[in-house]
């Protein structure tokens, strides 16, 4: 297995796991699949002064999953931090590793930009990947709360 950074190239096969992810946490057209959102985040990908960034994991010539991750600052911290945002397998992947080496790929490319710290959430409902979560990083008890206009 492969994880790599995205490439132009990528876009027609990363489509299928960015609507996979985004069809998992039940978000529709309107919201993150909509196309201007869509091609705003791919066009972010591919973008060096962007803080957001990419990573494929390849399996016998296939992209079998994608994480997406962004450095930025913190209160508490000198150093930029890292959130891994976004983190999907394909149905037909998973259970060979390729969550675990994403993360992995993160932690990597946080370590050659100076980055300690690394953190994402999850739903408390998805105990699969909650699971891989607990065998690669350490539970914080942190709620997260949003609030939209």
């Amino acid at each position: 297995m492969l994880i790599r950074p995205v490439t132009a190239g990528d876009r027609t096969r990363w489509e299928p796991l960015w609507f996979g992810y985004n069809t998992f946490y039940g978000r529709t057209a309107d919201t993150a699949l909509a196309a201007e959102v869509t091609d705003s985040t791919w066009q972010r990908f591919l973008n060096p002064t962007e803080p957001v960034h990419a990573l494929v994991a390849e399996f016998e010539g296939e992209l079998v999953g994608v994480a997406h991750y962004l450095f930025h600052r913190s209160t508490i911290l000198i150093a930029d931090t890292c959130y891994l945002q976004d983190l999907f397998t394909a149905p037909e992947a998973r259970g060979i590793g390729v969550g675990q080496a994403l993360i992995r790929g993160v932690y990597g490319a946080a370590r050659a930009a100076g980055v300690e710290r690394v953190y994402w959430h999850t739903h408390e409902s998805n105990e699969t990947a909650r699971a891989l979560y607990d065998a690669v990083a350490r539970d914080t008890g942190f709620v997260v709360y949003r609030y939209e206009s």
